[in-house]
């Protein structure tokens, strides 16, 4: 309990500290100020050839045992009074999942009643590799920091908070029999923020890192073991860039279960066309791209869509204002909508952040027009959203029981059809 409490602690508090800073500059001109680096793109050594092969170079990786971040399992909220429960660990052969195991049901707030989706026990679950990326954990702040265009191995502040972002974001893959995720010096997050040429050098010297992680992966992995590929916001632009220079075209290709690019905006006209997979058309179906950006219905998302639409996409031609793929992740479907009923279960921090639990059927989604993800009213999950109503930083936990589902439910149709 102790652990729990102060990684939790140090969870939130690193989110404060990021969302007061977010939410203290709304123009793009004072954002750009405070975060893009304002030296010269400097060239860090490359990696040793066998770096990878060096435990200490993953956060997540067989063998960590509890330390693992990726492995971490949250409480389950009681329906009514009382003090949350454990959750239970991933269903075995010895623990078989029942229907005490799942979240407490909510009523239908919008559509009706929703079916909810089943747990499959974990004798049903064949064993999947899942290779996550981590988010932009280098916030350095200019005027108050040193600011480098990459983050340093061993830089403290960002490896704490890449170990705690994974504690959020990869454990919901823990249904998964293996977790790799790589250190990596990482673009510091004004990288993303601005046009400038060193801009795309920083980020073209983490994919490299990210890109020798993934070798020492494949090497590691058995080769007939299905894999998925994972990331957020930062992680996923990598894995993407994965998918059309280390996976497109090999052999790899057919062992890929699923992609999960969230909160990445991926162009549907720019984009999508350029990788190996088409997306998510539906719950249960594997080698596809699912991928959200989340804001409240009451959002305003320019800030975001403006950087989006200045970018290049992978046809190098500016992404404009085309339509963002969008996949609804308590569905499954590419843009669907759902209730707030159909929510297995958000992560969310207790009040005095002894622990977190999962809480079902409290946030909806809809994806609109723009591909952007809507969850209804701004839900309370902490000081990180960010200007706007954008609920990046939540992006995978306000759905995180209905990601972990949905996962098995890929894997086992990409088993089902390499029978």
């Amino acid at each position: 309990m102790a652990r729990k409490f102060l990684y939790l602690v140090a969870f939130i508090a690193i989110l404060v500290i990021a969302g007061g800073i977010a939410l203290s500059i709304w123009s793009r001109e004072a954002t750009e100020l405070a975060f893009v680096p304002q030296g010269d793109f400097v060239e860090q050594d490359a990696l040793a050839q066998n770096a990878y092969e060096d435990p200490a170079m993953w956060y997540s990786r067989p063998g960590i045992g509890t330390d693992d971040p990726a492995r971490y399992q949250p409480s389950i909220a009681e329906p009514e009074d009382g003090a949350a429960e454990a959750a239970p660990p991933p269903p075995s052969p010895e623990n078989p999942a029942t229907e005490a195991s799942l979240p407490p049901a909510a009523p239908s707030l919008e559509i009706g009643e929703t079916r909810r989706a089943e747990i499959v026990p974990a004798d049903e679950i064949p064993d999947f590799a899942v290779f996550f990326v981590h988010p932009t954990s280098y916030i350095p702040v200019n005027f108050t920091d040193e600011v480098n265009w990459n983050a340093a191995l061993g830089d403290e502040q960002a490896e704490l908070r890449a170990r705690l972002f994974l504690r959020g974001l990869a454990s919901a893959f823990n249904r998964a029999d293996e977790i790799w995720a790589p250190k990596y010096r990482q673009a510091a997050v004004g990288a993303f923020l601005t046009d400038k040429p060193e801009a795309q050098k920083a980020i073209d010297a983490a994919y490299r890192d990210v890109e020798q992680a993934f070798a020492y992966f494949l090497e590691s992995v058995d080769d007939d073991k299905p894999i998925v590929l994972a990331g957020h916001s930062q992680g996923s632009l990598h894995i993407l860039n994965l998918l059309r220079q280390k996976v497109a075209g090999t052999a790899v290709e057919a062992r890929i279960a699923a992609v999960y690019a969230v909160g990445w905006p991926i162009s549907v006209e720019s984009d999508l066309p350029a990788l190996p997979f088409p997306a998510c058309a539906a719950a249960g179906q594997s080698g596809c791209i699912s991928t959200w950006n989340s804001f409240a219905d009451d959002n305003d998302a320019s800030m975001a869509l403006g950087y989006y639409a200045d970018g290049l996409g992978f046809n190098g031609q500016p992404r404009g204002d085309g339509p963002i793929l969008c996949v609804n992740p308590i569905t499954g479907a590419v843009n669907d909508g759902a209730p707030a009923s159909a929510n297995l279960g958000t992560l969310v921090p207790e009040e005095d952040f002894s622990s977190a639990s999962l809480i079902a059927g409290a946030v909806p989604a809809r994806c609109d027009d723009r591909g952007l993800l809507l969850i209804g009213s701004p839900p309370d999950m902490g000081e990180a959203v960010l200007p706007g109503n954008n609920y990046h930083v939540y992006d995978i936990p306000l759905f995180w029981r209905n990601v972990q589902e949905d996962v098995v439910a890929r894997v086992n149709a990409w088993s089902a059809q390499s029978r």
